[in-house]
Protein backbone atom coordinates (compact mmCIF):
# COMPACT_ATOMS: atom_id res chain seq x y z
CA UNK A 1 0.00 0.00 0.00
CA UNK A 2 1.19 3.35 -0.73
CA UNK A 3 2.49 5.85 1.79
CA UNK A 4 -0.64 8.61 1.50
CA UNK A 5 0.94 12.52 0.99
CA UNK A 6 0.22 13.19 4.60
CA UNK A 7 2.85 10.46 5.83
CA UNK A 8 5.27 11.10 3.42
CA UNK A 9 4.70 15.80 4.40
CA UNK A 10 5.02 14.29 8.41
CA UNK A 11 8.14 13.19 6.95
CA UNK A 12 9.40 15.92 4.89
CA UNK A 13 9.02 18.14 8.57
CA UNK A 14 11.43 16.07 9.99
CA UNK A 15 14.03 15.59 7.07
CA UNK A 16 13.80 19.32 6.79
CA UNK A 17 14.09 21.15 10.12
CA UNK A 18 11.85 24.16 10.17
CA UNK A 19 9.36 23.43 7.39
CA UNK A 20 6.15 24.97 7.37
CA UNK A 21 3.74 22.59 5.32
CA UNK A 22 0.77 24.36 4.64
CA UNK A 23 -0.83 21.86 1.79
CA UNK A 24 0.21 18.25 0.81
CA UNK A 25 -0.90 16.41 -2.10
CA UNK A 26 0.00 13.15 -4.40
CA UNK A 27 2.06 13.63 -6.85
CA UNK A 28 2.76 11.45 -9.97
CA UNK A 29 5.42 11.00 -12.82
CA UNK A 30 6.22 8.80 -15.73
CA UNK A 31 7.81 6.01 -13.54
CA UNK A 32 4.65 5.48 -11.61
CA UNK A 33 5.24 2.55 -8.65
CA UNK A 34 8.49 3.41 -8.35
CA UNK A 35 8.15 6.04 -5.49
CA UNK A 36 5.98 7.48 -3.03
CA UNK A 37 5.61 10.86 -4.06
CA UNK A 38 3.65 14.13 -3.04
CA UNK A 39 4.07 17.71 -3.53
CA UNK A 40 4.44 19.64 -0.73
CA UNK A 41 3.10 23.72 -0.58
CA UNK A 42 5.17 25.84 2.12
CA UNK A 43 3.65 28.13 4.28
CA UNK A 44 6.17 30.91 1.79
CA UNK A 45 4.40 29.64 -1.22
CA UNK A 46 7.80 27.49 -1.92
CA UNK A 47 6.84 24.38 -3.24
CA UNK A 48 8.75 20.72 -2.72
CA UNK A 49 8.92 17.39 -3.56
CA UNK A 50 8.98 14.31 -0.87
CA UNK A 51 9.99 11.09 -2.65
CA UNK A 52 10.37 7.51 -1.11
CA UNK A 53 11.68 4.66 -3.03
CA UNK A 54 9.48 1.69 -3.52
CA UNK A 55 12.29 -1.07 -4.64
CA UNK A 56 15.79 -1.26 -4.87
CA UNK A 57 16.48 -0.18 -8.35
CA UNK A 58 14.33 3.30 -8.09
CA UNK A 59 16.69 3.81 -4.69
CA UNK A 60 19.73 3.03 -6.82
CA UNK A 61 18.33 5.13 -9.71
CA UNK A 62 17.66 8.18 -6.64
CA UNK A 63 20.95 8.07 -5.27
CA UNK A 64 22.61 8.29 -8.84
CA UNK A 65 20.54 11.51 -9.50
CA UNK A 66 21.13 12.95 -5.71
CA UNK A 67 25.11 12.64 -6.53
CA UNK A 68 24.45 14.31 -9.55
CA UNK A 69 23.03 17.34 -8.94
CA UNK A 70 25.42 17.29 -5.95
CA UNK A 71 28.08 17.69 -8.94
CA UNK A 72 25.93 20.59 -11.08
CA UNK A 73 27.27 22.95 -8.44
CA UNK A 74 25.46 26.61 -8.35
CA UNK A 75 28.46 27.68 -10.56
CA UNK A 76 27.84 25.31 -13.11
CA UNK A 77 24.85 25.55 -13.00
CA UNK A 78 24.55 29.63 -13.85
CA UNK A 79 25.89 28.07 -17.83
CA UNK A 80 22.57 25.85 -18.03
CA UNK A 81 19.37 27.85 -19.72
CA UNK A 82 16.85 26.38 -17.34
CA UNK A 83 16.27 25.40 -13.78
CA UNK A 84 17.64 21.96 -11.59
CA UNK A 85 16.49 20.71 -8.87
CA UNK A 86 18.54 20.55 -5.16
CA UNK A 87 18.51 18.07 -2.19
CA UNK A 88 16.93 20.23 0.06
CA UNK A 89 17.02 17.11 3.43
CA UNK A 90 16.52 13.63 4.23
CA UNK A 91 15.73 11.20 6.53
CA UNK A 92 16.18 7.30 7.03
CA UNK A 93 12.59 5.56 7.54
CA UNK A 94 12.67 2.37 9.58
CA UNK A 95 11.19 -0.87 7.82
CA UNK A 96 8.08 -1.86 9.52
CA UNK A 97 5.11 -4.06 8.75
CA UNK A 98 6.75 -6.05 5.98
CA UNK A 99 7.99 -2.85 4.57
CA UNK A 100 11.54 -2.51 3.71
CA UNK A 101 13.09 0.69 5.09
CA UNK A 102 14.94 3.28 3.26
CA UNK A 103 15.13 7.47 3.34
CA UNK A 104 12.35 10.01 2.17
CA UNK A 105 13.86 12.84 0.30
CA UNK A 106 13.05 16.29 -0.25
CA UNK A 107 14.16 18.17 -3.12
CA UNK A 108 13.22 21.79 -4.75
CA UNK A 109 10.02 21.37 -7.22
CA UNK A 110 11.27 22.44 -10.50
CA UNK A 111 8.28 24.10 -12.46
CA UNK A 112 7.44 24.12 -15.70
CA UNK A 113 4.64 21.85 -17.97
CA UNK A 114 5.72 18.35 -18.96
CA UNK A 115 6.89 18.55 -22.53
CA UNK A 116 5.88 15.46 -25.54
CA UNK A 117 6.29 14.84 -28.78
CA UNK A 118 3.90 15.71 -30.30
CA UNK A 119 4.57 19.98 -29.05
CA UNK A 120 7.72 19.66 -31.23
CA UNK A 121 6.87 21.48 -34.16
CA UNK A 122 8.66 23.67 -35.91
CA UNK A 123 6.43 26.75 -35.26
CA UNK A 124 6.69 26.80 -31.51
CA UNK A 125 9.86 27.76 -29.76
CA UNK A 126 10.22 24.55 -28.38
CA UNK A 127 12.63 22.68 -31.12
CA UNK A 128 15.18 25.78 -30.96
CA UNK A 129 14.96 26.02 -27.33
CA UNK A 130 15.36 21.75 -26.90
CA UNK A 131 18.68 22.53 -28.74
CA UNK A 132 19.98 25.07 -26.86
CA UNK A 133 19.51 23.33 -23.77
CA UNK A 134 21.10 20.19 -25.10
CA UNK A 135 24.24 22.37 -26.10
CA UNK A 136 24.66 23.93 -22.85
CA UNK A 137 24.76 20.88 -21.29
CA UNK A 138 27.28 19.34 -23.63
CA UNK A 139 29.20 22.79 -23.18
CA UNK A 140 29.85 21.91 -19.63
CA UNK A 141 33.71 21.15 -18.63
CA UNK A 142 34.02 17.57 -18.40
CA UNK A 143 35.78 18.04 -15.05
CA UNK A 144 32.64 18.59 -13.34
CA UNK A 145 31.87 14.78 -13.85
CA UNK A 146 35.61 14.06 -13.40
CA UNK A 147 36.10 15.82 -10.38
CA UNK A 148 32.39 14.00 -8.86
CA UNK A 149 33.64 10.25 -9.69
CA UNK A 150 30.58 9.97 -12.02
CA UNK A 151 31.12 7.53 -15.16
CA UNK A 152 33.06 8.39 -18.11
CA UNK A 153 32.41 6.57 -21.55
CA UNK A 154 34.90 7.21 -24.51
CA UNK A 155 34.20 6.99 -27.73
CA UNK A 156 35.85 3.11 -28.03
CA UNK A 157 33.49 2.33 -25.24
CA UNK A 158 30.32 3.55 -26.68
CA UNK A 159 31.33 1.59 -30.06
CA UNK A 160 31.90 -1.27 -27.53
CA UNK A 161 28.53 -1.11 -26.06
CA UNK A 162 26.71 -0.44 -29.57
CA UNK A 163 28.40 -3.77 -30.85
CA UNK A 164 27.60 -5.46 -27.17
CA UNK A 165 24.19 -4.56 -28.24
CA UNK A 166 24.14 -5.68 -31.79
CA UNK A 167 25.93 -8.83 -30.84
CA UNK A 168 22.77 -9.90 -28.32
CA UNK A 169 20.16 -8.65 -30.77
CA UNK A 170 21.96 -10.88 -33.40
CA UNK A 171 22.05 -14.53 -31.39
CA UNK A 172 18.16 -14.14 -30.91
CA UNK A 173 18.37 -14.79 -34.81
CA UNK A 174 14.93 -12.39 -34.47
CA UNK A 175 16.53 -9.53 -36.38
CA UNK A 176 16.67 -9.35 -40.20
CA UNK A 177 19.94 -9.37 -41.71
CA UNK A 178 19.62 -6.41 -43.91
CA UNK A 179 19.17 -4.31 -40.57
CA UNK A 180 22.42 -5.85 -38.96
CA UNK A 181 24.36 -5.58 -41.89
CA UNK A 182 23.25 -1.72 -42.14
CA UNK A 183 24.21 -1.38 -38.45
CA UNK A 184 27.59 -3.41 -38.93
CA UNK A 185 28.54 -0.79 -41.64
CA UNK A 186 28.25 2.09 -39.04
CA UNK A 187 30.37 0.35 -36.33
CA UNK A 188 32.98 -0.26 -38.97
CA UNK A 189 32.91 3.50 -40.54
CA UNK A 190 35.83 4.52 -38.15
CA UNK A 191 34.61 8.58 -38.88
CA UNK A 192 31.53 7.97 -36.90
CA UNK A 193 33.33 7.02 -33.96
CA UNK A 194 35.92 9.91 -33.77
CA UNK A 195 34.34 12.61 -31.54
CA UNK A 196 34.67 13.81 -28.40
CA UNK A 197 32.81 12.84 -25.84
CA UNK A 198 31.04 15.37 -23.42
CA UNK A 199 29.02 15.82 -20.54
CA UNK A 200 25.44 14.36 -21.68
CA UNK A 201 22.39 13.54 -19.32
CA UNK A 202 22.16 10.24 -20.44
CA UNK A 203 18.64 9.40 -20.30
CA UNK A 204 17.22 12.69 -22.25
CA UNK A 205 13.79 12.38 -23.71
CA UNK A 206 10.28 14.47 -23.81
CA UNK A 207 9.32 13.36 -20.41
CA UNK A 208 12.40 14.95 -18.39
CA UNK A 209 12.08 18.40 -20.23
CA UNK A 210 9.57 21.09 -18.70
CA UNK A 211 8.59 23.78 -20.85
CA UNK A 212 6.96 27.44 -20.07
CA UNK A 213 3.82 29.12 -21.51
CA UNK A 214 6.41 30.46 -23.94
CA UNK A 215 7.23 27.40 -25.12
CA UNK A 216 10.95 27.53 -23.87
CA UNK A 217 12.19 24.42 -22.01
CA UNK A 218 12.04 26.06 -18.05
CA UNK A 219 13.33 22.68 -16.09
CA UNK A 220 15.59 18.90 -16.62
CA UNK A 221 14.43 16.42 -14.56
CA UNK A 222 15.68 12.79 -14.53
CA UNK A 223 19.79 13.27 -13.79
CA UNK A 224 20.42 9.70 -12.71
CA UNK A 225 22.69 8.89 -15.58
CA UNK A 226 24.37 11.94 -15.51
CA UNK A 227 28.15 11.63 -17.21
CA UNK A 228 30.46 11.61 -20.13
CA UNK A 229 29.74 10.02 -22.95
CA UNK A 230 28.13 10.76 -26.89
CA UNK A 231 26.30 14.01 -27.32
CA UNK A 232 24.42 11.35 -29.84
CA UNK A 233 22.68 9.88 -26.83
CA UNK A 234 21.16 12.91 -25.71
CA UNK A 235 19.87 13.91 -29.37
CA UNK A 236 18.32 10.55 -31.11
CA UNK A 237 15.23 10.95 -29.09
CA UNK A 238 14.44 13.78 -31.32
CA UNK A 239 14.21 12.37 -34.40
CA UNK A 240 10.99 10.59 -33.16
CA UNK A 241 9.45 13.52 -33.45
CA UNK A 242 6.45 14.31 -35.36
CA UNK A 243 7.91 16.96 -38.00
CA UNK A 244 10.79 16.60 -39.66
CA UNK A 245 11.24 20.17 -40.13
CA UNK A 246 11.74 20.39 -36.32
CA UNK A 247 13.92 17.96 -35.89
CA UNK A 248 15.66 19.53 -39.09
CA UNK A 249 15.75 22.55 -36.71
CA UNK A 250 16.75 20.86 -33.80
CA UNK A 251 20.15 19.76 -35.10
CA UNK A 252 21.13 22.50 -37.25
CA UNK A 253 20.50 24.98 -34.62
CA UNK A 254 22.73 22.71 -31.94
CA UNK A 255 25.24 22.63 -34.27
CA UNK A 256 25.19 26.35 -34.03
CA UNK A 257 25.11 26.66 -31.05
CA UNK A 258 28.07 24.38 -30.15
CA UNK A 259 30.80 26.33 -33.08
CA UNK A 260 34.02 25.06 -32.55
CA UNK A 261 33.07 21.72 -31.00
CA UNK A 262 31.37 20.61 -34.16
CA UNK A 263 30.31 16.66 -34.23
CA UNK A 264 29.48 16.31 -38.28
CA UNK A 265 28.76 13.04 -37.80
CA UNK A 266 26.25 13.15 -34.39
CA UNK A 267 23.18 12.78 -36.67
CA UNK A 268 23.73 9.56 -37.98
CA UNK A 269 25.02 8.07 -34.66
CA UNK A 270 21.91 9.69 -33.31
CA UNK A 271 19.87 8.00 -36.20
CA UNK A 272 21.69 4.29 -35.15
CA UNK A 273 20.91 4.93 -31.59
CA UNK A 274 17.20 5.30 -32.63
CA UNK A 275 17.19 2.12 -34.63
CA UNK A 276 18.94 0.04 -32.12
CA UNK A 277 16.34 0.77 -29.43
CA UNK A 278 13.95 -1.39 -31.80
CA UNK A 279 16.80 -4.27 -30.86
CA UNK A 280 16.76 -3.55 -27.18
CA UNK A 281 12.81 -3.55 -26.61
CA UNK A 282 13.17 -6.93 -28.56
CA UNK A 283 15.47 -8.11 -26.16
CA UNK A 284 13.41 -6.30 -23.09
CA UNK A 285 10.52 -8.25 -24.06
CA UNK A 286 12.51 -11.93 -24.52
CA UNK A 287 14.53 -11.31 -20.85
CA UNK A 288 10.97 -10.32 -19.16
CA UNK A 289 9.23 -13.50 -21.39
CA UNK A 290 6.82 -11.11 -22.74
CA UNK A 291 5.46 -12.14 -25.78
CA UNK A 292 3.41 -9.21 -26.54
CA UNK A 293 6.37 -7.17 -26.66
CA UNK A 294 8.04 -9.66 -28.29
CA UNK A 295 6.16 -9.58 -31.37
CA UNK A 296 6.09 -5.45 -30.95
CA UNK A 297 9.47 -5.37 -31.26
CA UNK A 298 9.67 -7.90 -34.60
CA UNK A 299 6.86 -6.10 -36.30
CA UNK A 300 8.79 -2.90 -35.63
CA UNK A 301 11.67 -4.23 -36.80
CA UNK A 302 10.13 -5.58 -40.10
CA UNK A 303 8.95 -1.92 -40.76
CA UNK A 304 12.52 -0.50 -40.59
CA UNK A 305 13.25 -3.16 -43.13
CA UNK A 306 11.03 -2.32 -45.57
CA UNK A 307 12.16 1.48 -44.93
CA UNK A 308 15.42 0.64 -45.86
CA UNK A 309 14.96 -2.38 -48.42
CA UNK A 310 16.62 -1.14 -52.45
CA UNK A 311 17.51 2.27 -50.99
CA UNK A 312 21.36 1.64 -51.95
CA UNK A 313 22.29 5.38 -50.73
CA UNK A 314 20.71 5.05 -47.17
CA UNK A 315 23.55 4.06 -45.41
CA UNK A 316 24.22 5.43 -42.13
CA UNK A 317 28.03 5.62 -42.98
CA UNK A 318 29.06 9.14 -43.67
CA UNK A 319 30.19 8.32 -47.43
CA UNK A 320 26.65 8.54 -48.37
CA UNK A 321 25.06 10.84 -45.85
CA UNK A 322 21.64 10.70 -43.87
CA UNK A 323 19.74 9.97 -47.25
CA UNK A 324 16.75 7.62 -45.71
CA UNK A 325 13.65 8.87 -45.54
CA UNK A 326 12.87 7.96 -41.36
CA UNK A 327 9.14 9.07 -41.16
CA UNK A 328 8.30 5.76 -40.98
CA UNK A 329 10.53 5.16 -38.00
CA UNK A 330 9.92 8.51 -36.10
CA UNK A 331 6.22 7.57 -36.70
CA UNK A 332 6.92 4.56 -34.88
CA UNK A 333 9.35 6.06 -31.99
CA UNK A 334 6.38 8.34 -32.03
CA UNK A 335 3.68 5.57 -31.26
CA UNK A 336 5.86 3.59 -28.97
CA UNK A 337 7.14 5.90 -25.90
CA UNK A 338 7.95 2.68 -23.94
CA UNK A 339 10.74 1.51 -26.54
CA UNK A 340 12.65 4.49 -24.99
CA UNK A 341 11.02 4.36 -21.38
CA UNK A 342 10.60 0.99 -20.71
CA UNK A 343 13.25 -1.00 -22.95
CA UNK A 344 15.05 -2.15 -19.93
CA UNK A 345 16.00 -0.44 -16.32
CA UNK A 346 16.94 3.09 -17.96
CA UNK A 347 15.45 2.34 -21.74
CA UNK A 348 18.47 3.89 -23.48
CA UNK A 349 22.03 2.13 -24.60
CA UNK A 350 24.15 0.98 -21.84
CA UNK A 351 27.46 2.67 -22.29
Amino acid sequence: MARSHLTLAALATSAVPGLDVAAAQPFTSGRQGDFDSALLTARDGRHFLVRVANSEVAAKAQSAELAALGALSSGVRTRLPFSLSSLVGQVPIKPREGRPGGRAIVSEFVYGRRTSLDLMQPTTPLPESVAHALAAVHSLPTSVIIDAGLPVVTAMDSLRSVVGLMDRAASTSMVPASLLSRWESATDDTALWQFQPTVIHGAMSADVLLHDQDGAISGVIGWSDLRVGDPARDLSWALSAPSPDAVDTVFATYSAARQGAADREIRRRAMLYAELELARWLLYGLEAKDRAIVEDAVQMLDILVDSVRGDQQGSLTHETGPILDVDEVRQMLAERPQVAGQSGPRGTLAE
